[in-house]
């Protein structure tokens, strides 16, 4: 199935101003990429315009929430709320500035019952931005989106 035209309201619960995915670029079972592009007024912008941590490590959750619910569709079941259990390991390379165009790369090593544990990597062109592990929980409670 093709997501990539799929609006991202309609596959995780944010919304703006807290929106750090753009679009889902593809999704299968065991990998996703989603695109983000940092503009001007970011709710976690620095004070020197560039990302800040938390906006890099929320682009990572919610780009693991993307393909939760892209998951949940291709089985065709309703898209249902996940939680952030644990970051690990994460290295922030570089904090990007407006302008520059995020690509996460969200692999998944192991999924056991609601249980998520994925390999991420946020790159904008060729360069690393950052990379974590992530463990994300999904609850049975039933997103209401767009």
């Amino acid at each position: 199935m093709d997501f990539s035209k799929t609006p991202i309201t309609h596959l995780i619960p944010q919304r703006q101003p807290f929106m750090m995915v753009d679009k889902v670029e593809h999704c299968d079972e065991i990998d996703a990429h989603t695109s983000f592009t940092i503009v001007s007024g970011n709710i976690l912008l620095d004070e020197d315009q560039t990302l800040s941590a938390a906006g890099i490590i929320e682009n990572m959750a919610q780009s693991c929430a993307a393909r939760m619910g892209c998951v949940d569709l291709l089985h065709g079941e309703p898209i249902k709320i996940g939680y952030i259990g644990d970051v690990r390991d994460a290295i922030i390379n570089i904090q990007p500035p407006i302008g520059t165009i995020l690509h996460t790369h969200i692999h998944v090593v192991e999924e056991v019952f609601n249980l998520l544990l994925a390999e991420v990597r946020v790159m904008a062109g060729d360069e690393i931005i950052a990379t974590a592990r992530m463990k994300v929980a999904k609850t049975d409670l039933i997103a209401h989106l767009e």
